[in-house]
């Protein structure tokens, strides 16, 4: 479908077209790049330059959007919503006498990069370099206000030189629980050698003296407190693509986002980060921010902190088992018990044969426990956790072949294994309390098991596990108890006879952070002949990338050890550093970081980039990211709702280690979260399902066909998946840039989902043209504007314009400022249709689009006689008595139903309203000659008059 704005022969030579919005925007956007118009000043350093004139005396603002991934197809138009309106909002800010802080940078590490190069045959540093170069061409062309010197790449050496040197940071430092801080790992050892704290032996976990364990034995304890450690752990191996996945890189059918490859969970030595540690001020400090309650509540459920109890249980022959539970006061009721597949203990406690009398439902018709857990642990390994926490009636498990011992009744349980029981949460063990919880409930119908129920059920409950409130029974010395009072009490039991103790856990894992991948930010890790990590010295970074041709992972068997590519560059797996002993040889760490890392830090970035000395100079952060509000940290942050979870928890988690070492200044990165919503279009599948190009599709009277087929419509985000993306290179050709800014937000609020419509765009082209014929003679390109003063009627619209046009561009509502503005424009447009519009008007309305469509703005500006750009020049300002109404309308009630309106001045006291209400013909006619008995005013509303 053709969308172009081409004029009719014949028009007037200086109309407002896209042929002169492409010519007025370009001409712009190099003078703004050659004037360097939006370089924010530092207060300091090598950015310092125009601090007297844009900085000195100006509050900052910090406003940022969410780190863009460069892909190979570019951008559409839905992606650059969040961030026309930052930019809508900095502009407006810069105009209200702020120094802004507003740039862009790209995060181009990771697996979809490394996969669209392989898919590609190209390598992934040249598909990146393009794929950013084209986004940096398509968003300087929608005429962004970008402080272009401070924007950064994550591929690039000197940016994630400071990744890896945040990494070191977390490497060398432990968590002090007693200080609620991390501590740099040097004080850890000097507590150590002084005896302030007694360190474990690394093997056998008994106290023992700091000076009596080797040196190798010294850097294994202290591996166990380290920030950032290696462990081995149930990861997402994704042989095909030869890595471990994230959790939200594996579907709910257990295969990966990527190719669509199988995923099988199986034990793993990576490198992890002991966010937990920090989980308590993760959820504590939400507090401090200004976020909506709904991202709150993600980041709180993510994080899932539950207070209960940990209570161990003995095994006859085995090792026992310790279970967390929210629900200490059931443990009379726990019939049985169930593992994790994954659980350590599992080899232990599998039997070499089944017990006398086992029930056949516990074996799954294995001849030996051994048997039936190796096949139930294989076929779990193929579940991602999000299929084994689905509330599935059908419970799966099997018998161990062991018996463990409840704690208050002296009692033995069958021990399973079930894949409802995650690793990942408390103990990966638990009690099972059927009468008080359902899944429990239909593992133990399943397979036979007793259910006993520990609370009493209220009369009117007629189902399985009760879940709710009421007194103990069945349960000892808590009989007649409360919950609340009934955990108080087996809380001190335990504790008093040694078998358990009240304590918290968390659904929140430590962070998972190694790939087996070539495109990511190498480790400054090295391993020595005890093949315990080191560090590699800070003037080491950056630790760079080695150039091979053979960078693509090898599909491997499931059971397959990973193939690091890095293991394949021969000259760089090997380093010859002095690390302290003299120079040795050491091995380089092969795997790399996950995308996550570069995208946690780099706002900190974008504030001195040009450092080469620092991560950012002390007096630019605390300029920058200090703040009047709670928290500090960026002013403005935009984004989607996609990220509210991980990207900002692990951002959050690394801003907050900074500031327990003194790096930065402020507890939390982000004071204002704004989550931009989606733009929708239209989406075609055939007859298969297949979504096919929406740009090929042609309606008819019959419906849409595509290539002579009848195909089905939806409604869908658009993107490449569904085949429904419309580039901005199309609108910039067809209208302007100004017109695609000026359309996206005046579809609706910033926040909310919006549909796209092509066809409905020329809309907000035709109101360009108007604003510019208000100021532009279309036949001469004149300027038809006067220096008499407007009308009072035109002024006072202007001024409440203003007025409102302020506040709603202060509380990104710019869906009605622009309403506000057409407003304005349609009343001048009628008034001076045939005289030229008054400057004050013109110069105002000017000022007041420059935000919102900045060419159109800055051109008409110029050609009212102004020199240089209107970026700093003062936003309009309403006149506060041009804002007072001096008539208003009231409705006139008698008996409640509407008889007449009169006009009266605004601040007319309630006796000249009865006043003017008598007179008016309407209202006199049915009051018939007599008098009200009673009056009501409301002032400003109605007036309702009582017979």
């Amino acid at each position: 479908m053709s969308t172009s704005t081409a004029e009719p022969s014949g028009a007037p030579a200086h109309r407002y077209t896209a042929a002169l919005a492409n010519e007025i925007e370009r001409r712009w956007q190099d003078r703004w790049a050659y004037e360097g118009t939006f370089e924010a000043p530092n207060p300091s350093g090598l950015l310092h330059e125009g601090w007297e004139e844009k900085g000195e005396g100006r509050p900052k603002l910090f406003v940022m959007d969410m780190f863009p991934y460069p892909s190979g197809s570019g951008l559409h138009v839905g992606h650059p919503l969040g961030y026309i309106g930052t930019d809508v909002f900095s502009r407006f800010k810069r105009m209200t006498g702020h120094n802004v802080l507003h740039t862009l940078g790209y995060d181009a590490f990771g697996l979809p990069a490394e996969e669209y190069a392989r898919q590609t045959g190209t390598h992934p540093r040249t598909t990146t370099e393009a794929n950013i170069a084209n986004m940096r061409r398509q968003l300087r062309a929608l005429g962004l206000g970008h402080d272009p010197r401070r924007s950064v790449a994550t591929t690039d050496p000197q940016y994630y030189r400071w990744t890896q040197w945040i990494f070191l940071r977390l490497f060398e430092s432990w968590y002090d629980a007693e200080a609620d801080r991390a501590r740099p790992i040097g004080e850890l050892v000097d507590a150590f050698a002084s005896g302030e704290r007694t360190p474990q032996h690394p093997d056998t976990g008994d106290d023992v003296n700091w000076a009596d364990l080797s040196a190798t034995d010294q850097r294994r304890v202290l591996e166990d407190h380290r920030l950032a450690y290696v462990s081995e752990a149930p990861v997402n191996w994704c042989p095909a693509l030869g890595t471990v996945l994230a959790n939200e890189e594996v579907t709910a059918d257990g295969r990966s986002d990527r190719g669509n490859h199988p995923v099988f969970r199986r034990p793993m030595k990576q490198w992890m980060l002991r966010i937990t540690a920090y989980a308590d001020r993760l959820l504590a400090d939400l507090d401090l921010i200004d976020w909506t309650d709904a991202i709150k509540t993600m980041q709180r459920n993510w994080i899932g902190r539950s207070e209960g109890a940990r209570i161990s249980f003995d095994v006859l022959g085995g090792p026992g088992i310790e279970v967390f539970t929210t629900r200490p006061d059931t443990v009379f009721g726990a019939t049985y018990m169930v593992l994790a597949p994954e659980h350590p203990l599992v080899d232990e406690l599998t039997a070499d044969v089944w017990p006398e009398g086992t029930d056949d439902r516990w074996t799954s018709g294995h001849p030996t426990p051994t048997a039936a857990v190796e096949a139930y642990r294989a076929a779990a390994a193929q579940k991602t956790d999000l299929d084994r926490q689905a509330d599935a009636k059908v419970k799966t498990g099997v018998f161990t072949g062991s018996y463990a011992t409840v704690p208050t009744t002296g009692k033995q349980i069958p021990v399973f294994i079930a894949d409802y029981v995650l690793m990942g949460y408390g103990t990966g063990a638990i009690m099972a309390v059927p009468g008080q919880d359902q899944r429990d409930w239909d593992f133990a119908e399943a397979f036979g098991l007793e259910i006993i129920r520990t609370v009493q059920p209220t009369a009117d409950f007629d189902g399985e596990a009760f879940l709710g409130d009421g007194p103990a029974i069945n349960s000892g010395f808590l009989d007649g108890l409360g919950v609340d009072d009934a955990k108080r009490a087996i809380i001190d039991w335990l504790a008093a006879e040694g078998h358990g103790e009240g304590t918290v856990t968390y659904k929140l894992r430590d962070w998972l952070f190694s790939r087996q991948r070539y495109w990511g930010e190498p480790f400054p890790i090295v391993y020595g002949d005890d093949d315990l990590p080191r560090a590699v010295p800070d003037d080491a970074l950056p630790v760079t990338l080695p150039e091979i041709d053979d960078w693509a992972p090898r599909e491997l068997d499931e059971n397959a050890e990973p193939e690091p590519p890095l293991g394949r560059a021969d000259a760089w797996v090997t380093v010859e550093l002095d690390l302290g002993d003299g120079p040795q040889t050491y091995r380089r760490e092969l795997n790399t970081m996950p995308q996550w890392a570069g995208s946690c830090w780099y706002y900190l970035r974008y504030l001195d980039p040009t450092n080469e000395d620092r991560m950012v100079d002390p007096a630019v952060e605390a300029y920058w990211m200090g703040s009047d509000a709670h928290s500090g940290g960026v002013d403005l942050y935009v984004g989607g709702v996609e990220h509210a979870v991980l990207h900002l928890l692990y951002a959050r988690f690394w801003h907050k280690a900074l500031f327990d070492l003194g790096h930065v200044t402020t507890p939390e990165p982000f004071q204002r979260l704004y989550n931009q919503g989606y733009i929708l279009a239209t989406a075609y599948t055939d007859q298969r399902g297949v979504y096919v190009p929406a740009e090929e599709v042609v309606e008819g009277d019959d419906g849409p066909t595509f290539e002579g087929r009848r195909v089905s419509a939806e409604f869908g985000k658009m993107g490449k998946s569904l085949k429904n993306s419309v580039t901005p290179d199309e609108i910039y050709d067809d209208y302007g840039a100004d017109t695609l800014r000026l359309y996206e937000m005046s579809m609706g609020p910033l926040d909310r989902d919006r549909p796209w419509e092509t066809r409905a765009i020329v809309g907000s082209h035709k109101l360009l043209q108007r604003v510019w014929r208000t100021v532009v003679d279309e036949d001469s390109g004149a300027v038809r504007v006067v220096d008499e003063p407007a009308d009072d009627e035109t002024r006072r619209i202007l001024h409440r314009t203003i007025d409102g046009v302020r506040a709603d561009m202060d509380g990104l509502r710019f869906n009605t400022a622009i309403a506000k503005l057409t407003e304005l424009n349609n009343h001048v447009t009628r008034v001076y249709a045939d005289s030229p519009t008054p400057r004050e008007v013109a110069e105002a309305l000017a000022l007041m689009l420059a935000p919102l469509a900045p060419h159109t703005g800055e051109e008409l500006w110029a050609r009212l006689g102004h020199e240089g750009s209107l970026a700093y020049v003062d936003f309009p300002t309403a006149d506060p008595s041009l804002l007072v109404e001096d008539l208003v309308e009231l409705p006139v009630q008698v008996n409640g139903k509407v008889r007449g309106r009169v006009s009266v001045a605004a601040d007319a006291d309630e006796a000249a309203i009865v006043a003017a209400a008598l007179e008016d013909p309407g209202v006199a006619k049915h009051l018939d000659g007599g008098e009200p008995r009673k009056t009501i005013v409301v002032p400003g509303r109605m007036v309702n008059l009582v017979v």
